[in-house]
């Protein structure tokens, strides 16, 4: 991005995108900053698996400048209905950006840090979702793995996910 071409706001999808939007923006000195939430995976997962927008904006965008934040393009779903949502409020220019863009997403953004091929895919825990992502992962672990040394063992041997015994205890002791 040039000077001339530096959006006025930052949309974060909340939550993934939220502490990714914060960086860029002040990486590029944009000082308004807007939360939108759209639900789709793990514990804020919605009943029908489809993205859906949960908290909108709280006014519309008109003329302004807008880049589109999350931290993710899995299957794209989230951050293109985001952006179609922010493209109703009548923006000058949407673009939207992503840290890590999976090649199987149906949406490409704009910009994004980093593109991994689906089949390098794995699951990527930020840390800003390590004890969400745990929870979801280590229940979904728990009944084949039986206890926290199983659990460990297959989110390593499945998902290449290394943590901690007293962690998984925690996660699963927090949901239990």
């Amino acid at each position: 991005m040039d000077a001339g071409s530096l959006p006025g706001t930052i949309v974060g999808l909340t939550r993934g995108g939220w502490i990714p939007a914060r960086l860029l923006a002040d990486r590029l000195g944009v000082k308004h900053m807007v939360a939108l939430r759209a639900q789709h995976w793990g514990v804020t997962a919605t009943p029908t698996g489809d993205a859906q927008i949960t908290e909108g904006l709280a006014k519309p965008l008109n003329g302004q400048k807008v880049v589109v934040v999350d931290d993710i393009t899995d299957t794209g779903q989230s951050l293109s209905l985001a952006v179609r949502h922010v493209t109703d409020g009548k923006p000058e220019r949407v673009e939207s950006a992503a840290l890590l863009h999976i090649t199987h997403s149906s949406y490409i953004p704009t910009y994004y840090g980093e593109e991994i091929s689906k089949e390098a895919w794995r699951w990527f825990i930020f840390p800003w979702n390590y004890w969400e992502d745990l929870n979801t992962l280590a229940l979904k672990a728990l009944p084949e793995g039986k206890d926290e040394h199983g659990v460990k063992r297959l989110l390593r041997e499945h998902s290449g996910i290394h943590v901690e015994e007293r962690d998984i205890r925690l996660a699963i002791k927090s949901k239990h």
